[in-house]
């Protein structure tokens, strides 16, 4: 996975007023999740824009609360690639990676990002895009090829998660589809459904009728 470099200030004021000064301003509210895991109740020293976040009656994650500016994250989101983020929280470095973005639905704009904090040895999940490989069999003989999952799921270390997931397609057939299920990646475990189906060879008008001529 690609490596990225990313500045962000903490965040100490809520709400819906002050995440609107924040855009005007240029930056953007973001939430890093996923930190260390405490107990409850939690007396131990929180960072500037650092929280307490509930699991259960006696168990806590420390999030926190950061703004990242517009220009340094453009390309981090209008990208197919990934990343593994190096955050440099005031001095503080934090290894993240990108789990959520929301975005105004009508002007398109980044309203809000989510981070996930990549602990050590502890395994994360996110979505990696997909990579159609080789020459399928069925596109030979007519047939179209069509991707219905740009991206997947996958649940791995963050060293082991790869940028692009392949998918050889040389023997797929006419009308024959691959699913999650039939994809397998050492070190990964793919979390999509079993049967949702990744890449499919389309029957085309022209191939029905070779083949209702054969």
């Amino acid at each position: 996975m690609k490596k990225f470099q990313l500045s962000a200030a903490p965040r100490t004021e809520g709400g819906k007023k002050a995440a609107k000064a924040l855009r005007a301003a240029g930056s953007i509210p973001a939430v890093i999740n996923g930190g260390k895991l405490v107990e409850l109740p939690y007396e131990g020293a929180l960072a500037e824009g650092e929280k307490v976040v509930e699991i259960d009656s006696k168990r806590g994650i420390i999030a926190a609360d950061i703004a990242v500016k517009n220009e340094d994250v453009r390309k981090l989101i209008y990208t197919p690639d990934i990343f593994e983020i190096e955050l440099d929280v005031n001095g503080k470095k934090r290894t993240v990676v990108m789990k959520e973005i929301q975005f105004q639905p009508v002007k398109d704009t980044v309203l809000h990002i989510d981070f996930l904090e990549v602990t050590p040895g502890k395994p994360i999940v996110m979505e990696v895009p997909v990579q159609i490989e080789g020459h399928a069999e069925g596109v030979k003989a007519g047939g179209k090829l069509t991707l219905s999952m740009r991206k997947l799921r996958v649940k791995a270390l963050v060293d082991q998660i790869p940028e692009r997931l392949v998918v050889n397609v040389d023997s797929l057939g006419l009308g024959k589809s691959l699913a999650v299920g039939d994809l397998h990646y050492e070190g990964l475990e793919l979390m999509n459904a079993k049967n949702a189906v990744v890449c499919a060879v389309q029957l085309t008008r022209a191939a029905r009728g070779a083949a209702a001529k054969a």
